[in-house]
This record gives C-alpha cells, sequence and structure tokens, in this order.
C-alpha cells in the first residue's frame, strides 16, 4: 500500500497519515515522513511543504481508505475468526493446519504470528492494527491465499481494528477473567467479543463452547448456530474422553452419529479447541470423516502444552496467563500425573491486577509445590506483583525467585520420578521484558540448555 501511518515505512512517493494513538502521535513524526520521501500528508491541523490534506478525524479516514480501495480486493477469500479468552490459538492453528492437508492455500494471523505457504512472520498483536492487518490481507490474497483464520482480540474489537471486515465464519472458546484493567468489568469484555458474531456474511456460521457460561450472549443475529458441549441436545455432542500424558482419545455424536478420532494434545479443553476447528472447516464443505482422519497429525502450536522429556519426568511448557487457562492446564495435567507436580508461574506488570492472588491460589491448589517468578515485568515493581500474586497464596508449598531461569533451573533440579514440571505464562514468547527493554528470554532454551547440563 501507498498510504503509511508508519514514518519508518515510507518510501519516496507515498502518502503519509498522522494517526493520534495513546503512545504516540503521528503528527509528531510527519516531518520524518517527509524526508523519507512522503510527496502528501494527511492530518488533522498544521500546513507542509507538500500536499496535505487536513481531515476532521485521521482514523475514520484511513478506516474507510482501506475499506473502499483494499477491502474489494481481498473480499473474496474466506474469513474465519476466533475470539475468546483462551484457545484462540491453538483453535485458529489447528483450522489452519487441517486447510492446509486439505489442499486450499490459508494465511494464518494470531499471537504465534503471520503464516502462509512458507513465510512466517512475528507480530506485536494478536490482532494488528487496522492498516497493518490489511496490508497482510492483501499480501496473503496476491500470493495465492483463498482463505484466512484470524484470532480476533476484545482489544481488537473495541478499538476497531476489524473495520470493514466481514467474516464467513466466526467461533467463541469461552470467556473468563483477563484484560480487566482494559475492560473494566465482565460485561464490557464479553460485549467487545460480542461484535464479532455481528460481523459475519454468506452462511454466517457461528461455533460456539455451549459449556461456557457466557455462551448464550453469542447466539445472535442470524448466525447459524452450533453448540458443542457435553449436553445431549447440543449439535455436537462429547460423549467420552480418555487422556494419557500423549494423547486424547475422543467420541462426539453429530446428527445421530457417533465419531471417535485421537489428537496428540492433552487436556479436556483441547477437545473444545479441536471439535471447534473441525466444524469451521467441515462448514466450508469438506466432509467430516476425510477432517477426523488428520487428527492425530495435527501439533498445537509452539508452547502450548509442549512437552519436553527428562528421563521418567514430563515438563510442560504453556502459555497459561490467565486463572481458568492456569486452572484447565493444571487440572488436565492431574488426569494422569504419577509422582508430584511443580509449578513455575508469574504474572505479567501493567496489567489486570485482580487476576493475580487467583492464579496464585489456583497454583497452589493444584501442585504440590510451586515456584513463583517473573513473567513480563515491565515498567511495574516485581515485589508488588509477588505482594499481589501472594495474597491469595494459604499454604506454605510454595517459593519465590525473582530471576525466571533460576525458577527454572531450581525447577528441574527438583524432579524425582514419574514427577511433572509445569512452566507456564510466556509458553511461546523469547523474551522477557523488563521496564520498557524487550530481553531475549525463552522457557525452551532454559530447560534444554539444563537438561543437557
Amino acid at each position: 500500500m501507498d498510504l503509511k501511518t508508519d514514518s519508518r515505512k515510507v518510501k519516496p512517493g507515498d502518502t503519509f497519515i498522522a494517526i493520534r494513538n495513546v503512545a504516540r502521535d503521528g503528527h509528531d513524526y510527519i516531518l520524518n515522513a517527509i524526508e523519507n520521501g512522503a510527496t502528501k500528508i494527511i492530518c488533522e491541523e498544521g500546513a507542509y511543504p507538500v500536499e496535505t490534506e487536513i481531515v476532521k478525524d485521521t482514523r475514520d479516514y484511513l478506516n474507510e481508505y482501506l475499506y473502499k480501495n483494499i477491502y474489494p480486493k481481498i473480499s473474496d477469500m474466506t474469513f474465519i475468526g476466533v475470539t475468546g479468552t483462551n484457545g484462540k490459538t491453538t483453535t485458529c492453528f489447528l483450522v489452519y493446519q487441517m486447510l492446509q492437508k486439505l489442499g486450499k492455500t490459508p494465511a494464518y494471523i494470531g499471537t504465534i504470528g503471520f503464516y502462509y505457504k512458507d513465510t512466517k512472520k512475528v507480530l506485536n498483536n494478536t490482532t494488528p492494527d487496522v492498516d497493518l492487518l490489511y496490508e497482510m490481507l492483501l499480501e496473503a490474497k496476491e500470493a495465492g491465499c483463498d482463505s484466512v483464520v484470524m484470532e480476533v482480540s476484545s482489544h481488537a474489537l473495541d478499538k476497531n481494528r476489524v473495520y470493514g471486515l466481514l467474516f464467513d465464519e466466526v467461533a467463541f472458546t469461552n470467556l473468563t477473567q483477563d484484560h480487566l484493567d482494559y475492560h473494566k468489568t465482565m460485561e464490557n469484555y464479553c460485549h467487545a467479543k460480542k461484535q464479532l458474531f455481528l460481523k459475519t456474511r454468506n452462511e454466517k456460521v457461528a461455533i460456539l463452547n455451549g459449556n461456557d457460561a457466557y455462551y448464550k450472549e453469542f447466539i445472535c443475529g442470524d448466525n447459524q448456530t452450533l453448540l458443542i458441549g457435553t449436553d445431549t441436545t447440543f449439535d455436537i455432542v462429547i460423549q467420552d474422553l480418555d487422556f494419557s500424558h500423549t494423547k486424547t482419545n475422543i467420541q462426539f455424536s453429530y446428527q445421530g452419529k457417533t465419531y471417535k478420532t485421537s489428537i496428540k494434545m492433552v487436556g479436556r479443553y483441547n477437545v473444545y479447541n479441536f471439535l471447534t476447528a473441525v466444524f469451521l472447516v467441515y462448514k466450508m464443505g469438506f466432509n467430516l470423516e476425510s477432517i477426523l482422519s488428520l487428527s492425530e497429525t495435527l501439533d498445537a502450536p509452539s508452547g502450548r502444552m509442549e512437552k519436553l522429556e527428562f528421563g521418567s519426568n514430563s515438563i510442560f511448557i504453556d502459555y497459561a496467563h490467565t486463572p481458568d487457562a492456569v486452572e484447565n492446564v493444571l487440572k488436565s495435567a492431574l488426569e494422569y500425573k504419577k509422582g508430584r507436580m511443580i509449578t513455575i508461574i508469574g504474572c505479567g506488570g501493567d496489567r489486570d491486577r485482580t487476576k493475580r492472588p487467583i492464579m496464585g491460589h489456583i497454583a497452589e491448589e493444584n501442585s504440590d509445590y510451586v515456584i513463583f517468578t517473573n513473567d513480563n515485568p515491565r515498567t511495574e515493581d516485581e515485589k508488588q506483583i509477588m505482594e499481589d500474586i501472594l495474597s491469595g497464596v494459604k499454604k506454605e508449598n510454595h517459593e519465590v525467585l525473582y530471576n525466571r531461569k533460576e525458577a527454572i533451573e531450581k525447577g528441574i533440579s527438583m524432579l524425582d520420578e514419574n514427577d511433572l514440571l509445569m512452566i507456564l505464562g510466556k509458553g511461546h514468547e523469547d523474551y522477557q521484558i523488563i521496564g520498557t527493554e524487550k530481553q531475549h528470554f525463552s522457557d525452551q532454551e532454559v530447560v534444554l540448555e539444563c537438561i543437557k547440563k
């Protein structure tokens, strides 16, 4: 695109549009854009030595520009949007893999990046800003992609980052406490996510986790809704599950017929993620048996119950960073633990403080021993974060090690026979944010280095 919102990306002949954000004002970078070759400026005020267009609201202008000029070029792709507190990444990544294996050319946009064909790019946000999102969709379309599966966050919906997009299929995974520093109430959080279900077109397919307390909020518009859960009145009924530390056997029924399959993923919550993905793909017109035949070839995304072996012990790395996700992960592991379970966990700084004591309590209640540590403290005092976490802790089965590397090394040193070590919070992330600086740090790398020693 020749319309840029980032002055650093401006090339000679481009137009620069000055957007006001929370952290910075694009008007402060207009001269930089001109230095880089911008021949036109769109802004809300000021006079500049190149063609200048003054508009009332540059963000509204940008939204309309993208919708009128870019959307027609990409609108024939199939758009699949998934929202929910937890499970978005796994569900979308499963859909992406299924479509690839079934001969489609999909793109994926979400927490772990922007994927299509052999391309993999890191993203700063689960759902990018609207201009970057449209740019990526256009890139995918021009590369031959026929479909895109996207994680759509509550922030993205509230901030209109998916402006103009209409989705062929949407899905809801669950709604539990998170981001209340931004949304303030669960009602606001729910309302933000619900907006995705009002942005549908064509067949208007909506797949919902019917076992979530909020699912009825997402039955809206004239969507073709399918409910997944254990209630026998639902469309897709989970009948029987069998867990081990390497896979899950699933039996479910749909339209009067019973199906059995296995996935290489653990955890009850992953059954919902998997079945959501299956039916999103099924509703695109694929044969259900053909989709299920792929089950054991599918991989979980990096850092989602990622398993590393250490003798008779299993070490799991997971992105769980909300109360519900932590509880789901730990309770899933309890279903097949033989020895002790040691958990390493922290809470992010500059984020929802109210969830910290809850997460501390869940960790101690579902573990034999807990090591509380840092997890992206950002600009907040690490001791304040820990104080918040420990205010919910009632037992003595824990210790505090602020240095995450030392915490992981201590956890591994404690392993005996058939123990489980759960390292939660960062998953696929390969950094720690301390202050405003992003420092390289990978749970996986630390574990592998430790095991090697």
